[in-house]
């Protein structure tokens, strides 16, 4: 499926995200588990492709999309202390966003997203592309930094697929420590 506005794509979604999106959701169900997710740079993307397979709603419990920095700070308990310190786009901030996801949502695995997407944004030793990811399971916090090549649609559509692919990390890892 592919959306476009005026005569531009702005986000193509392929079958491989929607077979990743699949697995995700049959992995939930046959886990007991669910997720949720706390987007920045997506926009919401992750949890509406999750969305987007049938029967996904025993599976995901929401997302928080916390676009701007008062939502992050407010609704995901982003301590001002980083906003002010290292920034949104931190290991710091992805850790509390997926945390406070989990902890606002009441599911097992929470990822989160904050990153720059582009065409602008880039900071000093923060370039386009850049895309920190939390995610928070029973078992604790992680966070992973990612730099994905491409324009505003490639970076986003790429930063969806490794959400995913965390979010399903994050259920071994929760059905291993069960």
């Amino acid at each position: 499926m592919t959306h476009t506005v005026g005569e531009k794509t702005i986000l193509s979604y392929d079958e491989g995200l929607y077979d990743v999106c699949a697995a995700l959701v049959r992995e939930c169900l046959g886990a007991g588990l669910t997720v949720g997710t706390a987007e920045s740079c997506t926009g919401g993307l992750v949890a509406g492709s999750i969305t987007a397979v049938p029967g996904s709603s025993a599976a995901i419990r929401g997302g928080v999309v916390s676009y701007a920095i008062p939502v992050k700070h407010a609704v995901l308990g982003v301590s001002q202390e980083v906003i002010d310190g290292v920034g949104v786009v931190s290991a710091e901030c992805a850790a509390q966003m997926a945390e406070g996801a989990r902890r606002v949502l009441a599911c097992d695995v929470a990822v989160s997203v904050t990153g720059i997407a582009g065409p602008g944004g880039a900071e000093p030793g923060k370039p386009v592309g850049t895309v920190w990811m939390g995610l928070a399971t029973p078992r604790g916090t992680q966070t992973f930094e990612n730099h994905f090549p491409g324009d505003r649609e490639g970076v986003r559509h790429a930063a969806i697929l490794r959400a995913v692919q965390l979010l399903r990390e994050g259920l071994v890892e929760t059905r291993r420590g069960a």
